[in-house]
Order: C-alpha cells, then sequence, then structure tokens
C-alpha cells in the first residue's frame, strides 16, 4: 500500500520533516517514490513551517494514497492557509 507520511530528517533536538508518498514497506526514513512537501516544528518566527504540494497529494490519494493520521492534520492545515 502506498501512504502519504512523514520522513525525519534534522540532527539531534532539531526535527525536520519531509512529506513523503512511500510504500507503507519501506522504512520511516528510507526510499520514497515522491517528495511532496515539508514540516520545521521549529521554524524561525518569520520563517516558513509548513509547505505542502496540495495538487500532488490530491493526485496520489486519487490513486489511493493513504494519509498518516499526522500528515492528515498537516494538509488540513495547509489547506487552510492556501485558501487563505
Amino acid at each position: 500500500m502506498v501512504v502519504i507520511r512523514l520522513s525525519r530528517g534534522g540532527s539531534k533536538n532539531r526535527p525536520y520533516y519531509n512529506v513523503v508518498v512511500a510504500d507503507s514497506r519501506n522504512r520511516r526514513d528510507g526510499r520514497y517514490i515522491e517528495r511532496v512537501g515539508f514540516y520545521n516544528p521549529l521554524a524561525a518566527e518569520g520563517g516558513e513551517s509548513l509547505r505542502i504540494q496540495l495538487d500532488r497529494v490530491t493526485h496520489w490519494q486519487d490513486k489511493g494514497a493513504q494519509l498518516s493520521e499526522t500528515v492528515g492534520r498537516l494538509v488540513k492545515k495547509a489547506g487552510a492557509t492556501a485558501k487563505a
């Protein structure tokens, strides 16, 4: 099954996440099909903390990809900021 989930990057105590489309059998930080965004929970005050290509997420969902719980929450947040 294809899943859209977070892949952790960054260093110790400084997490940085890529939003990736991956096969569910692959490791969390392993091989992925496509990178569709990023999430930086420790972004500076004026910095960009979330960017998701909503058109690519929709494309993969139409092909049967499932969103992880966290990515589902982030997509809602990104959709709300895109409409504003």
